[in-house]
C-alpha cells in the first residue's frame, strides 16, 4: 500500500499520469461520463478507477488524487451557478499561475492551461462556456481552493463510502461573486456555434 492507501495497481495508474495534461486526457478518454449517476453518488478515486465512470465531482476527486501522487496539493474549487448545476475543478499551480482539470458533459468546461494569474481569472475563463440548455450564461461565483488533505482522516482517496461530506463542504464555504452589480443586467444568449460546440460529445 502507498502512504495514501492506494494499492499497487492504483498507484501505477496515477503515477503514469505525470502531467496535468495527461490527467485530463485520462479523464476524457478512459473515464466515461455517467449522467445517470449525477447527484446519486460521490465516489472516491478508488471507486472511479474501478468503475471507469464519473460525473463532475467524482472526476475532480480523481484528478486531485492524481495531482497529489505527482507532488501537487490536492485542491478542489467550486464554481457556483444560477439555474444550473455547480461545477467542480481540480486546480493546480505552475510557475505562479493557476490551471485546472475537470470532468464535464460540456466541452468548454474542462482543462485550463496554467496561465491565469489569479483564481478570479481562472474562474472567469469559464464564463462564456458555462451555460444551461436554455442558452443562459449561468456562472456567478467561485470558492477558495479546498485542500483535500483535511479529509485524509476519512480516507477520501480510497473509501468505499460516498464522499458527501466533501460535496457539502464545497457547497457551504464562502464563494466570491464574479459579477459586479452593474454587470448583472440581462445577458446575450449563447449563440448557435458556441452552443453546438459546448454540446459536442455530450452524454444524453
Amino acid at each position: 500500500m502507498s502512504k495514501y492507501g492506494l494499492d499497487a495497481r492504483e498507484t501505477r495508474v496515477l503515477k503514469a499520469l505525470k502531467t496535468p495534461e495527461r490527467i485530463q486526457r485520462f479523464l476524457d478518454h478512459e473515464i466515461a461520463y455517467n449522467k445517470e449517476l449525477e447527484g446519486a453518488t460521490v465516489r472516491s478515486p478508488r471507486r472511479v478507477l474501478r468503475d471507469q465512470v464519473a460525473h463532475c465531482m467524482e472526476g475532480a476527486l480523481l484528478a486531485a488524487a492524481a495531482l497529489r501522487v505527482q507532488g501537487y496539493p490536492p485542491l478542489l474549487l467550486d464554481l457556483e451557478a444560477v439555474r444550473d448545476d455547480d461545477h467542480v475543478l481540480a486546480v493546480f499551480k505552475q510557475h505562479g499561475h493557476w490551471g485546472a482539470i475537470a470532468k464535464s458533459n460540456f466541452s468548454g468546461l474542462r482543462f485550463r492551461e496554467p496561465v491565469y494569474r489569479s483564481l478570479r481569472e481562472l474562474a472567469m475563463s469559464y464564463f462564456e462556456h458555462y451555460f444551461n440548455l436554455e442558452r443562459e450564461k449561468t456562472l456567478r461565483k467561485y470558492s477558495r481552493p479546498v485542500d483535500l488533505s483535511r479529509f485524509d482522516r476519512i480516507g477520501w482517496m480510497t473509501t468505499e463510502d460516498d464522499l458527501w461530506v466533501i460535496s457539502e463542504h464545497l457547497a457551504k464555504i464562502p464563494h466570491v461573486a464574479l459579477l459586479r452589480n452593474g454587470a448583472r443586467r440581462p445577458m446575450a444568449r449563447v449563440d448557435d456555434r458556441l452552443f453546438a460546440a459546448g454540446l459536442t460529445g455530450r452524454t444524453l
